[in-house]
């Protein structure tokens, strides 16, 4: 078995600074990510990002930071880490964003994980599209598993 690999991608019709600074700034992200992120996205950085609806966060090492063109993680660092990297292509007035998730263990689980990963970066991606083009806040993060947000959570 091979080791899986997660890659989206998706044309956002905003210019790629606007959407470069969407991932990088929690402030923007949370629009339509997560509900909080406790500080943009710098070179060396350890940042947590917080699902507030389900209760749960993460850590993420900033591995590598190439504005307006990549930026490269290493996510979930407490519970079987893998790599994440975003990359930035100006198109004209739009940008191409790609996003590649590795590391997966080539197994059953391995295969599990890298199709739950590609689902959630895919809703990413529609997301940020619908936020920075329409300034529609999205709901699939918190819509995608309904029965599990927190009974108190305020959205």
């Amino acid at each position: 078995m091979s080791t899986p690999t997660v890659h989206t991608g998706i044309l956002i019709r905003r210019p790629i600074d606007e959407v470069y600074q969407a991932f990088t700034e929690p402030g923007v992200t949370s629009w339509f990510w997560f509900t909080h992120g406790d500080r943009r996205l710098s070179q060396g950085a350890t940042v947590t990002w917080t699902w507030g609806m389900y209760g749960v966060s993460t850590r993420v090492l900033v591995k590598d930071v190439q504005v307006n063109r990549r930026i490269l993680v290493d996510w979930n660092l407490d519970d079987q880490p893998t790599e994440v990297e975003w990359r930035f292509e100006a198109r004209g007035k739009t940008t191409w964003v790609e996003i590649f998730n590795r590391g997966f263990p080539a197994s059953d689980e391995g295969v599990k994980a890298a199709l739950d990963a590609m689902e959630g970066f895919t809703l990413v991606l529609a997301g940020a599209k619908l936020w920075l083009e329409r300034a529609i806040e999205p709901t699939f993060i918190v819509d995608r598993f309904p029965d599990q947000v927190l009974p108190d959570w305020k959205g």
